[in-house]
């Protein structure tokens, strides 16, 4: 039976020490699609040398962007991949078989998550499962920002138990610089949202400390030992710095209303 072509979409930016080893994992494809957000660095450079479908666009937002990538495919089969992931051969036979007659319309799996060179099992961290193949004319990204998601719509999803391989975050530097970037992208969608009636004070003093008990204790991350502990309060910070966003935003409404 003939195979379903199958288009790699990827969204990139400032992801030079990530691509290629991403790259090289997804090069089977029959397309490789690179949205970039203005990189200053290698990235452009080095996708190109993988596929010469590759193009810049200013950063809209991470649903959008990846839409982009969607809309510019060539193919009825997607496979969208973070520039930080990376896909056994496992996977790569996984897909080439099912596209041979596909039964369903998206497919979802688990992602094993790095931290700071460990694959943290617990602590909500795994299976974390993700839509990631699906029919073009199907699936979409939705959802709110900066963590948006396929959303297939009037089709069957399966899950499929081989992982993606993800290497999440490899220095706390790092995490802490992400993190505080994804809550400031909440914090302002939130308020976009006309979300400012909440009490954003009250929810940080309930969701911080709850966060920790929940990651460390409930969802066992105590069993990732050391890392399982930095996860828990780096989760913790990130419920922190996304309140107290949302609050400093009132604040500055509340200092520019008095104004007028």
């Amino acid at each position: 039976m003939k195979r379903q072509k199958l288009s790699v979409t990827i969204i990139t930016h400032n992801e030079e020490n990530n691509i290629r080893d991403c790259l090289e994992s997804v090069k089977w494809a029959d397309e490789i699609i690179v949205i970039d957000s203005e990189s200053n660095d290698r990235t452009v450079e080095i996708c190109k040398s993988y596929t010469n479908k590759v193009y810049v666009n200013p950063w809209p937002g991470m649903n959008d962007q990846n839409n982009i990538a969607v809309d510019k495919a060539s193919y009825l089969w997607i496979l969208n991949v973070d520039a930080d992931e990376r896909l056994s051969d496992d996977f790569r036979n996984f897909v080439l078989a099912e596209m041979c007659n596909p039964a369903s319309d998206g497919y979802r799996f688990p992602r094993q998550n790095y931290f700071v060179g460990k694959w943290l099992r617990f602590g909500g961290w795994y299976p974390d499962h993700v839509l990631r193949l699906f029919r073009k004319d199907k699936g979409r990204f939705a959802g709110i920002n900066p963590h948006g998601k396929v959303v297939v719509h009037a089709g069957k999803v399966t899950t499929v138990p081989i992982p993606i391989i993800h290497y999440t975050y490899n220095s706390l530097k790092e995490y802490v610089i992400r993190q505080e970037s994804y809550a400031s992208i909440a914090a302002a969608q939130m308020y976009k949202n006309n979300k400012t009636g909440i009490n954003s004070f009250l929810l940080i003093l309930l969701k911080v400390p709850w966060k920790f008990i929940e990651t460390f204790f409930l969802k066992r991350g105590f069993l990732d030992g050391s890392h399982g502990f930095i996860a828990a309060i780096g989760a913790s910070y990130t419920i922190f710095i996304k309140y107290a966003k949302l609050w400093e935003l009132k604040q500055n409404h509340k200092m520019l209303s008095n104004k007028f």
